[in-house]
């Protein structure tokens, strides 16, 4: 599974708001040694995939276009919508 993924520049509650009404989903990469990254990813399609178990076993997440493998480590979930507020990934 491949996913198109945009760096973000914004930080913070106000910023991962005005990403959730746009139909973005905030998520940040971590581990391998390397500085965690803040990136946003297309919501639905995301949502699309989560019920499959491919998707919990390793993605690869493209930006900037290089590719990076992750797994998801996280996942936060509206407590009655059926939409992710926010997702963690580890490198791979």
């Amino acid at each position: 599974m491949k996913f198109e993924a945009i760096i973000r520049t914004e930080h913070g509650t106000g910023a991962s708001r005005r990403l959730r009404h746009s139909e973005q989903l905030p998520a940040v990469i971590y581990g391998g040694g390397i500085a965690p990254i803040a990136i946003s990813l297309q919501h639905n399609t995301i949502i699309n995939q989560m019920d499959k178990a491919k998707f919990y076993e390793g993605i690869t997440l493209i930006i900037d276009g290089q590719e990076v493998n992750v797994k998801p480590q996280d996942i936060q979930r509206h407590p009655f919508k059926p939409k992710v507020m926010h997702m963690d990934f580890i490198r791979i």
